[in-house]
């Protein structure tokens, strides 16, 4: 299309993404008439708009026309002949307008730019949002996604295997036929197979009779070669192997034919030269192995071979669970280097850790259901005489294999039916009551473990001197289990700053640290975990990069600090801390159980004067944050 002459004094022409992203990167606010080629930008509106930017004569305000069926960035936009305006400030949409609705469109433009000189001076922040119309896109292409994969999955399903349906492992049968055998190769061939992951069931050596070779070959006795193929399979001793493969033996029989490639040796080794066939094979027939060509063959002939023999049932799907341990205080001054060791020599992963001095009234509200039990008292004082260790365990079944682990509850028990379980090997003579608990089901884990690490909000900082690498730390926080609820870059004033290091303030580095905080961009996170707080500060580790090295070597600070100033990142070292200053920057955001952002309709920005004619009479608010997930931002 070509450039309008015209109209480009007023819009800039964006033809490409490159023409787009580098109008993001500029000051101001951008109004985006967004077009399809074939219908062209909204030109009935070029009049007001240029009015409008002559009466206002703010150097903020530019005006650009985007043509959506060549930039990546709208492809979500194209095929739409509604007039669709944009509007973006600092990078980021701020507002949608779509219908050529001149007052709306021109008041809008005027509550912005009012707002984005706010921003500009420090007075308000710049909220980002989501266009509705984009949002409910996408919400109905997940939901054809999930359609497309709910047929595909009840499609497998109709196609299931017998193996499946009978919930056993699908399995196939090798045999190692005499040429091989006679050669020695039979250890290679095994080697092979292993090695490519495949299980074997059974092996047995056997030297076939000529009934036996008939019988199984049965399909092929009108072939020529028939009589040839009985005497030579009758030549020798053969191996007979049934095979699977992983937790369900999920296409075995397909995946070993593929592996022995095609019958032909001839072929094999011009067709599939890394082949079993082509690595073992010698002529023809003499192919060294035989494999199922299908479910069906496979259950005949190993019927044929096995009779008594029954396909091993197939594994469910692994069930990672989490529970609670808990080490009480006895037992943690004592014991606790020995415990953790065990419990890792188990195989369990400690998703969370938090060492606490427990209150009589949290004591006595965790163990309430014991409350009236002629132990209670002893057990409130075994637990408040010092502090506990609590610990998030994660594994397979971790229910009860932990609990398999602590043994009975009754200490004497413990000692005389499992002597080796932890309550027996850690008992004291003082007391019946026993040193460690652990949940004993999936809805008891979940609420102890929201006891003891509630979910919890934290203030992440990536700071200058690690902003370029920003999006590798982000994909550690999103590996750690952290939700990122709200964030934003911005260059932080002294004061925050200060706010930031207050407990560090009087020490001989603190104003050198303020000035490095306030020397470039900083990126900025709200971060949702349960026990986010002292879960960041694992993460990032110790203060001094080349301590944290030495002591906690993954932590982000031994991966990108470099001294003690620059140490990539921070964390609130309280969530008192985290609240304040997540007000203080984000404002007063409320979250929901899970950790995201309660989205609320954020008011006018702007409210009419009094007496201001409505030209939108009865028209609904457009609202000027649609994501539960926001993300703020500033230049």
């Amino acid at each position: 299309m070509a450039r309008r002459k015209q109209e480009a004094q007023l819009q800039q022409e964006i033809e490409t993404q490159e023409e787009w992203e580098d109008m993001l990167s500029k000051e101001g606010l951008f109004v985006v008439d967004i077009y399809q080629e074939w219908s062209g930008p909204c030109s009935c509106l070029i009049a007001n708009l240029r009015r409008l930017k002559n009466e206002l004569g703010d150097d903020l305000l530019r005006f650009a026309a985007a043509k959506a069926d060549t930039i990546d960035a709208l492809e979500k936009y194209r095929g739409h002949c509604e007039p669709c305006f944009l509007f973006y400030a600092g990078g980021v949409l701020v507002a949608v307008v779509r219908g050529a609705n001149s007052p709306k469109i021109l008041r809008t433009i005027t509550e912005q730019l009012q707002q984005e000189h706010k921003v500009i001076d420090g007075q308000s922040e710049r909220k980002e949002i989501k266009d509705p119309y984009i949002s409910q896109l996408e919400s109905q292409e997940k939901l054809d996604e999930d359609d497309q994969e709910k047929e595909e999955e009840d499609a497998k399903s109709r196609s299931q295997s017998r193996f499946a349906k009978e919930g056993k492992k699908e399995i196939t049968v090798c045999l190692i036929k005499p040429d091989a055998v006679a050669a020695g190769k039979v250890p290679e061939i095994i080697a092979d197979i292993e090695a490519h992951g495949i299980e074997i069931l059974k092996n047995e050596e056997r030297h076939l009779t000529e009934e036996e070779v008939r019988s199984f070959y049965s399909h092929l006795q009108e072939e020529p070669f028939f009589d040839e193929l009985v005497s030579f399979m009758t030549s020798g001793n053969s191996h007979v192997l049934v095979l699977t493969k992983g937790r369900t033996g999920e296409n075995v029989i397909s995946e070993f034919r593929d592996l022995i490639g095609p019958t032909a040796v001839e072929e094999a080794k011009e067709a599939k030269p890394e082949s079993l066939r082509a690595k073992y094979g010698e002529k023809t027939f003499m192919n060294a192995l035989h494999g199922s060509s299908s479910e069906d063959m496979a259950m005949r002939e190993l019927a044929f071979f096995f009779p008594d023999y029954a396909a091993p049932p197939a594994e469910g799907k692994p069930k990672l669970q989490r529970t609670l341990a808990l080490i009480r205080p006895d037992a943690f001054k004592n014991h606790k280097e020995d415990i953790l060791a065990t419990i890792s020599e188990a195989g369990f992963k400690v998703a969370m850790q938090k060492e606490m001095q427990l209150t009589r009234e949290m004591a006595e509200e965790f163990y309430k259901e014991h409350k009236g039990q002629d132990y209670f008292e002893e057990l409130i004082t075994r637990m408040t005489c010092g502090p506990v260790l609590a610990l998030g365990l994660a594994r397979e079944d971790a229910i009860t294999g932990w609990r398999h682990m602590l043994g009975p509850t009754e200490v004497e028990k413990a000692k005389s039916e499992a002597p080796e379980s932890l309550r027996a090997k850690f008992a004291l003579e003082e007391t019946k009551i026993n040193m460690l608990h652990g949940s004993d089901s999936e809805e008891t884990a979940k609420k102890e473990l929201e006891f003891f690490f509630p979910m919890e909000q934290t203030v992440a900082v990536i700071k200058p001197d690690a902003v370029g690498t920003k999006d590798e730390i982000i994909d550690r926080i999103h590996e750690s289990g952290f939700r990122i609820a709200a964030q934003k870059e911005t260059n932080l004033t002294r004061e925050l700053a200060e706010e930031f290091y207050a407990e560090h303030k009087g020490k001989e580095y603190y104003d050198d640290l303020v000035e490095h905080m306030t020397s470039g961009p900083t990126y900025i996170m709200v971060l949702s975990r349960e026990d986010a707080v002292q879960g960041w500060r694992q993460v990032i580790g110790p203060t001094d990069p080349e301590k944290a090295k030495e002591e906690n070597p993954d932590s982000l600070r031994a991966a990108y600090g470099k001294n003690i100033l620059q140490n990539a990142v921070h964390g609130s070292s309280t969530a008192e801390h985290a609240d304040v200053t997540v007000k203080k920057i984000f404002g007063d955001l409320k979250f929901a159980p899970d950790g995201t952002v309660i989205a609320e309709d954020v008011p006018e920005q702007q409210e009419k004067k009094e007496g201001e004619e409505d030209t939108e009479a009865g028209e609904g608010k457009e609202p000027t944050n649609e994501t539960n997930e926001p993300v703020l931002s500033e230049e």
